[in-house]
């Protein structure tokens, strides 16, 4: 029977985003799951995110850091998971936001089917000219190394992970795509597939002039780091671009 005792951890990097990290840290709160510590680490913003995050002092599950340089959102979630200790970590960008049972169910299905690497769907939402707001992704159930390199649709703030397994691998300090590099390189270190829990449990914001609007400097910069990172062939390579261009389209359009 399932137990709501299992504690998650859920790390929270943040750069000038005093726009939505309220939304957030509020989509956290929210959890219908409540046995969960957050840890925001603020990169050095110079907005008024530090006012915004510590409007949420007086809630002690939520334990943020202020960092006196900027030092990307690799260093922060990797600090973040350091300084967490329970059983499974969660993601969420604070651009980003979940739905109210995210946690609660997505963990259920964990524990019932003995996964320890799960992702979900989620909604896209477009921040250009106007606020758009796109259909819900259709993500295969299963994803490996082998067919995660032609498909890299597993979204960050979707994912949670079991602890013991995540040991040893960190985030590179890239200046994008670094959890991209991230789930490849855990997929080769662990040979454990990622397994979608058939629900969509996030809200994904795509703003204008965020690093995952800049389409072709992630083309030459996936180019890049497959070779250096993921030792792909010409060919692989060429067809790992192909294949995840053409699946960015199919969920976002071409803008």
């Amino acid at each position: 029977m399932f137990s709501s005792n299992k504690n998650i951890d859920i790390i929270m990097p943040n750069f000038n985003k005093e726009k939505y990290i309220g939304k957030a840290i509020q989509s956290v709160l929210k959890q219908s799951y409540k046995n969960w510590k957050l840890f925001i680490i603020d990169d050095n913003s110079s907005d008024n995110s530090r006012e915004v995050i510590l409007n949420y002092k007086k809630d002690k599950r939520i334990k943020f850091f202020f960092l006196k340089k900027n030092k990307g959102p690799s260093y922060c979630r990797n600090l973040a998971i350091k300084k967490s200790k329970s059983k499974f970590v969660a993601f969420l960008d604070s651009d980003d936001y979940w739905m109210t049972n995210k946690l609660k169910t997505q963990i259920k299905y964990m524990i019932k089917n003995k996964y320890s690497f799960t992702f979900t769907d989620y909604v896209p939402i477009l921040y250009y000219k106007n606020i758009k707001k796109l259909k819900k992704t259709i993500i295969t159930s299963k994803l490996n190394f082998e067919n995660f390199i032609n498909n890299s649709s597993i979204n960050t703030s979707t994912m949670i992970l079991e602890r013991k397994y995540i040991k040893g691998v960190k985030f590179r300090n890239l200046k994008l795509m670094e959890d991209y590099i991230y789930k490849c390189e855990l997929m080769k270190k662990t040979k454990i597939p990622f397994v979608k829990f058939p629900k969509a449990t996030a809200i994904y914001r795509i703003i204008n002039k965020s690093r995952s609007s800049k389409k072709l400097i992630n083309i030459v910069n996936l180019w890049r780091l497959n070779k250096k990172y993921n030792k792909l062939s010409f060919f692989k390579n060429l067809i790992s671009i192909f294949f995840i261009s053409l699946n960015s389209i199919k969920k976002y359009g071409l803008k």
